[in-house]
């Protein structure tokens, strides 16, 4: 009689280990590459968008920003992708700034700038 519990019992912890592994769900890098239309929401000067681009290179993920209309696109300090979350730090009109986004859709991302202002991602096309 103790086999068949022992066997149950081994059974319903590597189901239960299989399901709580399968929710947590990591982001390929490739998912942020490309161009995207970052909109900062509620700032001190109303809303802003930024636009931003990451690519992937050798498993390493590089962001550029663009701080103005001018066209020219400045690098960012850093960026990583933790499980399922961007995170990207750089310095924009003087001010040392950081960015998190989360996928929502395939072209569609959101999160916060500075975990204050909530920000909306775009994949430009």
């Amino acid at each position: 009689m103790k086999k068949p519990a022992i066997l149950l019992f081994a059974l319903l912890i590597a189901v239960s280990t299989t399901l709580s592994l399968s929710s947590f769900t990591a982001i390929s890098p490739e998912y942020f590459e490309g161009k995207w239309a970052v909109t900062v929401m509620d700032t001190p000067q109303g809303d802003a968008t930024i636009p931003m681009r990451f690519e992937t290179v050798d498993g390493k993920t590089t962001g550029y920003f663009m701080e103005d209309a001018s066209g020219t696109e400045l690098k960012m300090t850093s960026v990583s992708i933790d499980g399922d979350i961007l995170n990207a730090a750089f310095n924009i009109t003087g001010y040392d700034v950081t960015l998190s986004l989360k996928k929502v859709e395939d072209d569609f991302s959101s999160g916060s700038l500075m975990d204050m202002f909530p920000a909306e991602a775009k994949r430009v096309k």
